[in-house]
């Protein structure tokens, strides 16, 4: 089997594996690159792996007349800028020792020894230059019908690194074959090793749930958290029943994960939400427990946070979105007050001022924005 695409035959990537192929080493494609193209998606980022050693990378591609930056060369990591593209390029490993949260690793010339400490069999692909698919693991299988499965005995895999329980998930939301439901061995191990989670750092665990809940349908994988009891480890209270009714209420809109946060719930202090992101949750957790209409929300909000407003109050009354949510939330969005303080001066002034504004600005909202300047002066 082969793979092609542009990114494949971007001058920069091609030109980078030959200078390794002919150097003597071995260039492969390797990864999320490789499951992308073998399913017809987007591929976002190039890495290859290869035997040569790091330093040898470094030296190979600079002779080339390419830049070469260490972003984790500690850990046999090199990015190679090639014709104005990044590459990630890893020599070839195996695991020394893991404790659940790093791994000390071992170069390695083989492809076998690379590939087994990979997590999950669909990762485990590789490619030559040429778009030849490098299967060491008998993992295509896996990826053609969907089926996410950990590489050899998945509770090995998550002992390496217990995030790999939330990737496993992630990955069955993304990549998954949503009829086919998730891996029972994976599934089982996930929920006997959940506990380990609690050493991973609260960063880690932000970043993948918010990967997780930006799939296009993560409630499939998110109830079998629940069920698991992965969710109550990193969102102690979340309730699921809402979020496959958000889905299917918000399949015309992109996804976004803290919309899919919000009406799970839960506990969220420890996520390590930053500063936005803990502002606009309060605010839409806030917003969906009002009766507000779509245009209030819209001029409170913006449109953006009044949309997720109204499409989470919507699942967790299960209930259908307003008429005309859309175009309502944008005519509150650009709406503006139509009365200023400088209407009420100089009879008003200090607080008297801002009471009375305040009770214009009710009797402006209660009226879903269609009182205009005249109407709300009149009696003021």
């Amino acid at each position: 089997m082969k793979i092609a695409g542009d990114w494949l035959e971007h001058p920069g990537t091609q030109g980078l594996c030959a200078a390794l192929e002919a150097a003597g080493h071995r260039a492969l494609l390797v990864g999320g690159c490789v499951r992308n193209a073998l399913l017809h998606e987007a591929v976002a980022d190039t890495d290859i792996a290869t035997d040569a050693a790091p330093e040898t990378v470094s030296n190979i591609a600079e002779t080339a007349g390419f830049k070469v930056v260490p972003t984790g060369i500690d850990h046999g990591t090199v990015t190679v800028i090639a014709q104005g593209k990044p590459h990630e390029v890893t020599t070839f490993r195996r695991d020394v020792e893991t404790d659940g949260r790093r791994a000390v690793v071992a170069y390695s010339t083989r492809i076998e020894e690379d590939a087994q400490r990979r997590d999950f069999t669909m990762n485990a692909l590789y490619a030559d230059r040429q778009g030849l698919v490098i299967d060491p693991l008998g993992g295509l299988p896996d990826l053609l019908s969907r089926h996410v499965r950990f590489v050899g005995e998945a509770e090995t895999r998550i002992r390496e690194d217990y995030l790999r329980i939330l990737r496993f998930f992630r990955f069955h939301a993304c990549y998954g074959d949503p009829d086919g439901g998730l891996d029972a061995e994976g599934l089982a191990a996930c929920a006997a090793l959940s506990a380990g989670l609690e050493t991973i750092s609260r960063e880690r665990i932000h970043a993948e749930l918010k990967k997780l809940l930006a799939a296009r349908d993560p409630a499939p994988s998110v109830a079998a958290m629940a069920q698991s009891g992965v969710l109550a480890r990193i969102l102690p209270g979340a309730d699921t029943r809402a979020l496959a009714p958000l889905v299917h209420l918000d399949a015309d809109q992109p996804p976004h994960w803290l919309r899919r946060l919000a009406v799970l719930g839960g506990i969220s202090a420890d996520l390590r939400l930053s500063k936005s992101e803990a502002r606009d949750l309060a605010a839409l957790r806030a917003a969906i427990e009002t009766t507000e209409t779509p245009a209030v929300l819209g001029w409170r909000l913006g449109e953006p946070l009044a949309a997720d407003a109204i499409l989470a109050r919507a699942a967790l009354l299960e209930t259908p979105s307003p008429a005309d949510w859309q175009a309502e939330a944008h005519r509150g969005a650009k709406a503006r007050f139509p009365v200023t303080a400088a209407d009420l001066m100089p009879t008003l002034q200090g607080e008297a001022l801002g009471a009375r504004l305040k009770v214009m600005e009710s009797r402006w909202l209660a009226s879903n924005l269609t009182l205009g300047r005249e109407d709300l002066l009149k009696g003021a």
